[in-house]
C-alpha cells in the first residue's frame, strides 16, 4: 500500500498545536481594509482554534487520522 499524501494547500494554511488542536487564520484581511475599523484588523490579525467539527477533515488532509 503507498503512504498517505498530505495536502499541500491545506499544510500551508493550518498548524498543529502542542496539545493537538488545530490553528488556522482568519479571513478578510487581504484588500479593502480601508472601509474596516482598526480595531476589527487588529481582531483579524490574531489566529484561532479550529472548530471542533471540522477537525476530522482537516486532520485527514494532513495525514494525521
Amino acid at each position: 500500500m503507498p503512504k498517505m499524501k498530505s495536502n499541500s494547500a491545506a499544510k500551508k494554511r493550518f498548524k498543529r498545536t502542542a496539545s493537538g488542536k488545530i490553528k488556522r487564520e482568519k479571513a478578510f484581511r487581504s484588500h479593502i481594509l480601508t472601509k474596516m475599523s482598526p480595531k476589527r484588523k487588529r481582531n483579524l490579525r490574531k489566529s484561532a482554534i479550529l472548530h471542533s467539527a471540522d477537525e476530522g477533515r482537516i486532520k485527514r488532509l494532513l495525514g494525521q487520522a
